[in-house]
């Protein structure tokens, strides 16, 4: 948990199917996600593709939560097995992590920055991962921009399966040393 200055606390807990996909299935029909996710499948279809998500051990998601309200989606991954490893030379530690702002009331609070932050900071926790990689959507300016407000550097426009991305990596020396880190 972080406590910002604005005393909001930021909490993530793992996805669970009962719990969860019904919330899950309504943010990624939001108008704001849709794009960037292309998740807004039937959901009869969602749940199936859930199952998979939460039965699938290179990655765990998570619901974020602001003053235990639940607004957003997590996946933490280890990059080398997923597809994003065929992008670059993974090293056997590194991780990957997606976001989305679920609920809309969320959106343009300046959120998505301390939350990056914290979820960082609990994947550094485990000392063998030295870097931790992302690939918005090109188009995701915001999202781009707030990543490199965390440490990550833009390493090149690569397209994947399902979008057009900008590959970032950040260094764990680079978040260590980051103005955000006393947030």
């Amino acid at each position: 948990m972080n406590q910002l200055e604005t005393n909001l606390s930021i909490t993530f807990r793992k996805a669970e199917f009962e719990h969860d996909a019904a919330m899950l299935h309504k943010w990624h029909h939001e108008p704001h996600v849709i794009p960037y996710w292309n998740q807004d499948f039937p959901f009869s279809q969602y749940t199936k593709h859930l199952k998979k998500l939460l039965a699938d051990d290179h990655q765990t998601l998570w619901i974020g939560h602001v003053d235990s309200v639940p607004m957003s989606y997590w996946e933490t991954y280890w990059a080398k097995d997923d597809i994003i490893g065929d992008y670059y030379g993974s090293e056997p530690y590194d991780q990957g992590v997606h976001l989305l702002i679920g609920d809309p009331a969320y959106l343009g609070k300046g959120l998505s920055l301390p939350m990056l932050h914290e979820i960082m900071k609990q994947m550094f926790t485990d000392k063998r991962t030295q870097r931790i990689v992302a690939e918005p959507d090109s188009r995701n300016k915001k999202m781009i921009h707030v990543f490199k407000k965390c440490g990550f550097l833009p390493q090149k426009e690569i397209q994947l399966p399902d979008k057009k991305a900008l590959f970032m990596i950040c260094e764990r020396e680079d978040f260590e040393r980051g103005p955000e880190n006393g947030l």
